[in-house]
């Protein structure tokens, strides 16, 4: 995706410590070196190749987003962040993010009702630059991992764009592909199904951090079975993937 006009050469005069008081004043000093941190996080994701890493040493982090809706193009909004940090088969519980996000909109009383996320809660919550320049740092170069992840990766992607101007660089991982592979003939594919299966305690569904940490507890589970299949790297789990 190209930068709109204009937006490139914002960013090499910004680079090159070219910015005018005037403009440096519109656009926020704090603004600039959170877009700069986000960009140069992205650019570095791009030179990191995962493909051979052993799946027992990657070093991932499993998100969930909540929002006002599903179409981030028609005004929707990131609501909340969440994340937990997993190294190979480890759930290291005290590596976490959590964080509200004030919208710039009214939040529909649907999902008030769905996620405990009310119009009071984030009024003076962070705005999406400071929550996106937070989780960006807190995730690195990770892989990560969530579930359903076509949802949290076009909110993602329309967060950084609108912020920043780049897209996302991170490979994303889907635990409903992995399921959908590893059991090709279950009738449900949600994750309350997947959870109780599993064995895995449901806490509080629809709260990012608590579905974070209910996902990596299914990757876990998952993680195990692929190893027993002597699939061995990432790059070997997106070959069989693919089939599939």
């Amino acid at each position: 995706m190209k930068e709109p006009k204009g937006v490139g050469r914002m960013w090499n005069l910004y680079k090159m410590g070219g910015f005018t008081p005037a403009f440096a004043s519109m656009l926020g000093s704090q603004n600039a070196q959170q877009m700069a941190f986000i960009r140069s996080i992205n650019k570095e994701q791009r030179k990191q190749s995962m493909l051979d890493t052993p799946l027992k040493e990657l070093d991932i982090v499993v998100f969930d987003l909540e929002t006002t809706g599903f179409y981030p193009s028609n005004g929707d909004e990131i609501i909340s962040f969440g994340a937990v940090h997993m190294k190979g088969l480890e759930l290291d519980e005290s590596k976490q993010f959590y964080s509200l996000v004030n919208p710039k909109r009214r939040i529909p009383r649907q999902i008030i009702e769905l996620t405990g996320i009310s119009n009071e809660m984030v009024q003076d919550a962070p705005d999406l630059m400071q929550v996106l320049h937070d989780f960006m740092e807190f995730i690195g170069r990770r892989l990560l991992i969530a579930h359903a992840a076509g949802h949290d990766k076009q909110f993602l992607n329309a967060a950084l764009w609108r912020t920043s101007k780049v897209s996302l660089n991170h490979r994303v991982l889907d635990t409903m592909l992995v399921a959908k592979w590893l059991e090709p003939k279950r009738a449900s594919y949600a994750l309350d199904d997947l959870l109780e299966d599993g064995g895995i305690p449901i806490t509080e569904r629809h709260h990012a951090l608590q579905d974070s940490m209910m996902t990596a507890k299914l990757w876990q589970q998952f993680l195990v079975r692929i190893l027993d299949r002597n699939i061995t790297t990432l790059g070997d789990l997106y070959a069989y993937l693919s089939k599939h």
